[in-house]
């Protein structure tokens, strides 16, 4: 079972901008690429900031004189690397209050972008899809267990197990697994079991 990474999800850079670059410029690269934002880099390629859409209209609102992408960009570049984790980088995105991520390689090079839209391309798989995961990747080869005793039903990335499992201990185990699984909104449990093998407490301690 493996999740879509932030290089599965992120968009390759198309477009990016020195910091001598102009005000003028900048803005016709946004309308030309059809995006709200552009990394800024140094003569290594390394991000260094992002003008955005709102930093060129603030600066135009308020009257400032900057007029180049070292005046205009919001700095430091937050970045994320490309083996993260879609959590991981939209926890990034909240704690840093930004829309997007410039990615870099290990060399600190700008490899692409990851925006919110591309995020959001998490839970606009198909039901049909998730279900497949759950009955080939998490039930049958993770956990070994037989998929003619378990129903799996996914409407609108919501998840319902039913059925039975061989030990109680395996439901929260599913449970967590089926959570994890891309595109997965929530996980309703219906399941039940054969055998508990859970640990009675006797409430005698130690």
């Amino acid at each position: 079972m493996r999740h879509r990474s932030v290089l599965d999800l992120m968009t390759p850079t198309a477009v990016s901008v020195q910091r001598g670059t102009t005000f003028k410029e900048i803005a016709r690269l946004l309308d030309e690429y059809g995006v709200t934002a552009v990394p800024v880099v140094d003569e290594k390629d390394r991000p260094v900031g992002v003008v955005s859409e709102a930093d060129l209209l603030h600066r135009r609102d308020s009257g400032a004189g900057a007029n180049t992408a070292v005046g205009l960009m919001s700095h430091p570049a937050i970045t994320a690397e490309p083996e993260w984790s879609a959590v991981r980088a939209a926890r990034v995105m909240e704690k840093h209050k930004v829309k997007r991520l410039p990615v870099v390689d290990g060399e600190g090079r700008l490899i692409g972008v990851l925006s919110r839209s591309d995020l959001l391309q998490l839970f606009l798989r198909r039901d049909r899809a998730i279900q497949e995961e759950i009955l080939e990747d998490v039930l049958t080869h993770t956990l070994g267990l037989n998929p003619s005793s378990l129903t799996v039903e996914v409407a609108d990335g919501l998840v319902t197990l039913s059925g039975t499992v061989g030990r109680r201990s395996l439901v929260p185990v599913v449970l967590c697994l089926c959570r994890s699984v891309d595109g997965v909104v929530d996980v309703i449990d219906r399941l039940g079991y054969e055998q508990d093998d859970m640990p009675v407490d006797t409430g005698t301690g130690a």
